[in-house]
């Protein structure tokens, strides 16, 4: 049988070590032997003796949270020795190893998978307040390990040496460390009054050192994990203590 269909692109790609790797742009490829924790539903084909588990969104604090916040991943735990491929309604995939002391936050809805030894909590995006549904609560991870996210399309990767802005539906994912706020990007005026808009109300700013990574895309600020920007504002009063517990 013949057909470019089966060009050495396109066929499985062998790793030498076992964990995650890209099988092309749009998939991700774990090579299994253990544990790797990944997005509910994003399996699209696998080999070999493997055992899938839905965890929620990784316990019950963190069930919790996820529910009060619109935020959370909603995850499986993949076990045995195989490979697994994973996809996100073709959407670009990117690898990221974490280090000791690195912290990364990410929008819930761009993880795709990470390995057992990161630890993840969702917290709150400070300074934004009330100002926005988008981007209020974000998973952080940290350890050491490697995690899997998406973009629509191909991102940008500011670095962020003096004041960054990014659309909150924009921005994905930066470094922990830096200080987030709002800025309200467009100015009050009779043009206003009289319904004329930019369409860029405010944004997200970012300041310190670090990066922040941004698609070419800006997605509804709705949660992954069933959640809205009605209930993020319920459950306002009550994360005092979760977010930072």
């Amino acid at each position: 049988m013949q057909s470019a269909l089966f060009a050495a692109e396109n066929l499985e790609k062998e790793s030498a070590t076992p964990g995650l790797t890209l099988q092309n742009s749009k998939m991700l490829k774990i090579e299994l032997n253990g544990e790797v924790m990944a997005r509910t539903g994003a399996m699209v084909a696998y080999q070999g003796q493997v055992q899938f588990q839905a965890l929620g969104s990784g316990g019950a604090a963190k069930w919790l949270k996820s529910k009060l916040t619109g935020e959370g991943v909603p995850l499986m735990k993949l076990s045995g020795r195989g490979d697994v491929f994973l996809a996100d309604r073709a959407s670009d995939v990117h690898l990221i190893d974490l280090g000791p002391g690195d912290h990364l936050s990410v929008n819930g809805t761009n993880v795709l998978a990470f390995e057992s030894t990161l630890n993840y909590d969702i917290k709150m995006v400070q300074g934004m307040g009330m100002f926005s549904a988008a981007g209020l609560f974000n998973c952080v991870f940290s350890g050491q390990g490697r995690i899997a996210i998406t973009t629509k399309g191909t991102p940008v990767v500011l670095t962020v040496d003096q004041p960054t802005y990014a659309d909150p539906q924009a921005a994905i994912c930066w470094s922990a460390s830096l200080q987030t706020g709002y800025h309200r990007a467009e100015q009050l005026g009779i043009g206003t009054l009289l319904g004329r808009s930019t369409g860029e109300a405010f944004t997200m700013s970012f300041q310190g050192q670090g990066f922040v990574v941004v698609q070419p895309s800006e997605e509804p600020p709705a949660g992954i994990a069933g959640g809205t920007a009605g209930n993020q504002q319920q459950g306002g009063g009550l994360l005092g203590g979760l977010l930072n517990g």
